[in-house]
């Protein structure tokens, strides 16, 4: 896991990190007398702090933003990107600091719902996401037609996907119901669940992500609501 640098930081660059301040609109705050450290007015933009440093704006108290873990119910209709001139993303379900620096460890189609993690932290999303890391994502599917047992037997030997040159990795079917499974792979190709089922001529008209190695979906997060992972979640995954 990440951890947060113990250097000294210059106190503009650490005001322009921990709001959506620019550095040139974080000097002139610094200099008009606005910005305490240690409950001392400094008005040098170049001043080093410690980045653990109580540090106020006009009373309020900053602090660094450090590796973000977060896990987010996915409801349909949202997108897993930063911006989108169409549709609303998951970052404006969030209410974060400097959100932009979030992004998707494993993303979700539009109409897919579910757990979706969120990080700063690029090895932790990396060991999320790299097939290598054996990371399995756990999906509940609904489909159009009836699961046979030959689809549980091609997906575990892995199956050959539109305009992919390899087979996809093993996967685990577990049929639950004549159109109802659970599935778990350990890749993240596009649309991949969908296009695994279409290969063998059926549609996928639900999907859900429960969980994301030993992640699983908190049952009680309601549909666009997160919380911060716990360190043992956080730990689950080896980076």
């Amino acid at each position: 896991m990440s951890k947060i640098s113990n250097k000294p930081v210059r106190l503009d660059r650490y005001l322009a990190s921990v709001t959506d301040y620019s550095r040139s609109d974080a000097k002139k705050l610094i200099k008009s007398g606005e910005i305490t450290v240690g409950g001392i007015v400094v008005r040098d933009p170049a001043q080093s702090i410690a980045v653990d440093a109580e540090v106020n704006l006009n009373g309020h108290p900053l602090r660094a933003v450090g590796p973000r873990y977060i896990m987010l119910n996915k409801p349909r209709g949202f997108i897993c990107a930063a911006r989108d001139r169409r549709h609303q993303t998951v970052l404006d379900l969030m209410d974060e600091d400097n959100p932009e620096r979030l992004h998707v460890a494993g993303r979700l189609d539009i109409d897919t719902t579910g757990l979706v993690l969120l990080t700063d932290d690029g090895a932790w999303s990396h060991a999320v996401t790299s097939p290598q890391r054996q990371c399995w994502k756990s999906y509940y599917v609904e489909t159009a037609e009836v699961i046979t047992e030959q689809t549980q037997v091609h997906f575990s030997r892995g199956v050959f996907l539109k305009d992919d040159k390899a087979r996809t990795l093993p996967a685990e079917l577990d049929i639950l119901g004549e159109c109802v499974a659970r599935l778990k792979i350990c890749e993240g190709r596009y649309h991949q669940v969908k296009r695994m089922f279409g290969a063998e001529g059926n549609a996928v008209t639900s999907l859900h992500r429960e969980a994301i190695g030993e992640i699983s979906l908190d049952a009680d997060l309601a549909e666009g609501e997160y919380r911060y992972l716990t360190a043992d979640e956080v730990a689950s995954v080896q980076t």
